[in-house]
């Protein structure tokens, strides 16, 4: 990566969702930003019919694969994914889910030949890609496989509302997330939370982590989880140099202002806080697989698709918060962590 602005690969999601849509009213709103060069990533076809109704005007460039990009137009880098039939705003199609994994496949290419910084994901959606046969539970898994990373080395943090959140366990039953809950694991989320925090600009983060159970055990009161499973993942990131707080009870240690991130232990104690603050503005990231990549909190809203109503607000924001990423921030994260 260079110094100066942030080249960052704009995915556009799954294209008969709000994908395309808000991707290319952002790269529109972003054009001649002095931070932020975007490049959508997608069906030509899909982009040039959305910029023609949501672009304000505003010239396609296709991108050479070099950072020559002009001020005036929307870069963006083709994927022959999407057959013209199965373009259909609104339609949950499994093509449509299979070329939501190939626009990322070519975003996670472009970031290994150093082409790009970073990623930003507009919404998928889960029925689409599981119909084209590709087994998907969400990005951060899809970022594994596409990496090499193996899958529990791969996290997901929200960030919103004053908050930054990355969840030891996501998308699964309760029963399968508290099961394979091991010292390893939550040690693995909390140098991933602390990594990610100094890549977002925090140079000294204090991390706290969630308890497992109610009041993290009572001592004992309400199982001894904690005691077996989050404790020692908190003495084994203290050796390890991370100012880590916990187990606390999740209700507790929310409210600590002193802290900069938090490990949640399963999906909705670290979602929920966040979707109560920042609604559909949460940043969703990809940790741990040497990728910075980030979705938005949001779905692809088939509902409102191809409308023209859809509001890049989520996707601008995010794009702000990766494109503030401080250049020299890479070289103070532990390799193979981010």
């Amino acid at each position: 990566m260079t110094d100066g602005p942030k080249t960052i690969a704009l995915t556009i999601g799954d294209p008969n969702g709000i994908g395309p849509e808000i991707a290319v009213k952002a790269a529109a709103a972003l054009l001649g930003n002095a931070g932020i060069r975007v490049i959508l990533v997608g069906d030509e076809h899909v982009i040039r019919h959305y910029g023609e109704r949501c672009g304000g005007g505003t010239k396609l460039q296709v991108f050479a694969g070099d950072r020559r990009l002009a001020n005036d137009a929307i870069a963006l880098h083709p994927v022959d994914a999407l057959p013209s039939a199965y373009f259909r705003p609104g339609q949950i199609e499994a093509a449509a889910g299979r070329a939501t994994v190939a626009y990322v496949e070519a975003a996670v290419g472009l970031v290994r030949r150093k082409v790009i910084d970073a990623i930003v994901g507009c919404p998928h959606n889960e029925t689409a890609v599981n119909a084209a046969g590709i087994p998907f539970s969400g990005y951060p898994g899809l970022i594994a496989r596409l990496t090499g990373t193996p899958e529990d080395k791969v996290f997901m943090m929200l960030v919103g509302g004053g908050l930054r959140i990355l969840h030891a366990t996501l998308h699964e039953r309760i029963h399968h997330a508290l099961a394979r809950l091991t010292p390893e694991l939550i040690e693995e989320a909390g140098l991933a939370c602390a990594a990610t925090l100094v890549r977002l600009g925090v140079t000294h983060p204090r991390i706290g982590v969630f308890g497992i159970n109610p009041h993290a055990g009572e001592n004992g009161l309400f199982g001894d989880d904690d005691d077996r499973i989050t404790a020692p993942a908190v003495e084994r990131l203290r050796k390890a140099g991370i100012t880590a707080e916990g187990p606390t009870g999740a209700d507790i240690i929310l409210g600590r202002e002193d802290i900069d991130g938090f490990v949640a232990i399963y999906h909705d104690q670290g979602h929920i806080p966040i979707k109560l603050l920042a609604g559909r503005n949460a940043a969703a990231l990809s940790v741990g697989a040497g990728v910075l990549f980030s979705s938005v909190g949001h779905g692809s809203a088939f509902d409102i698709a191809g409308k023209n109503q859809a509001d890049p607000a989520a996707v601008l924001r995010t794009l702000r918060l990766i494109g503030n990423v401080p250049a020299d921030a890479a070289t103070q994260v532990p390799a193979g962590v981010i």
